[in-house]
């Protein structure tokens, strides 16, 4: 065996380590479709704050219960469309969306997740809700990055940067509602469109 075949069999032995060992289904355009969810979420959010007669939300109020209703669309929306966008893709490579590898990365991603969605449940209804944006974005990064040893490995920065977001968010809490925009919106159409044109877009 040449040094030339030697080396091409190892490289096909690590992509299929990898393959078996990642999850590389994941949609760019997913990602970049649950940023304009949230985007316009935030917007209809803004709306119905703005034109309530204040400039916040009172605990239990009708408005807060819209504003409840919206997240859960976002985050439904942007579930849905991931799950579709992501079993195309993998139908497309000739792999199967459920496996071990993807149940390991739902596994990995969800119990962060959970996690501070509870936690934040529990401080909303004990009126402790002024950290609610950050807090949203620091769990939402743990679970990206705890994932991210499942799935395309760059899914790690975009965690670091929700949690520095995170972090920047409790120290300026006034600006919660901007920063959370950043994170969930901007950001997700950031990385989806990178996700997109270097693994997607060229198949």
């Amino acid at each position: 065996m040449s040094t030339e075949d030697y080396l091409k069999d190892i490289t096909e032995i690590k992509n299929m380590m990898n393959k078996s060992s990642r999850f590389f289904s994941l949609s760019g355009l997913s990602g970049i479709l649950a940023g304009i969810y949230a985007i316009i979420g935030a917007a209809i959010a803004y709306y119905l704050v703005s034109t309530s007669g204040r400039d916040y939300l009172i605990l239990h109020s009708k408005i807060f219960n819209y504003i409840l209703i919206d997240l859960a669309a976002i985050a439904i929306l942007s579930i849905v469309t991931a799950a579709i966008l992501s079993n195309r893709k993998a139908r497309k490579n000739n792999e199967t969306l459920w496996n071990g590898t993807s149940r390991r990365l739902l596994a990995a991603f969800l119990i962060p997740l959970i996690t501070g969605g509870i936690y934040i449940l529990i401080k909303i209804y004990s009126n402790h809700y002024g950290h609610t944006g950050s807090l949203m974005l620091i769990f939402y990064g743990l679970a990206l990055v705890n994932a991210s040893k499942y799935t395309i490995g760059n899914v790690k920065y975009l965690g670091y940067v929700e949690i520095i977001l995170g972090l920047a968010c409790a120290i300026y809490p006034g600006f919660g509602f901007w920063f959370w925009v950043l994170g969930f919106g901007v950001m997700h159409i950031i990385y989806g469109s990178m996700i997109y044109f270097q693994h997607d877009y060229s198949n």
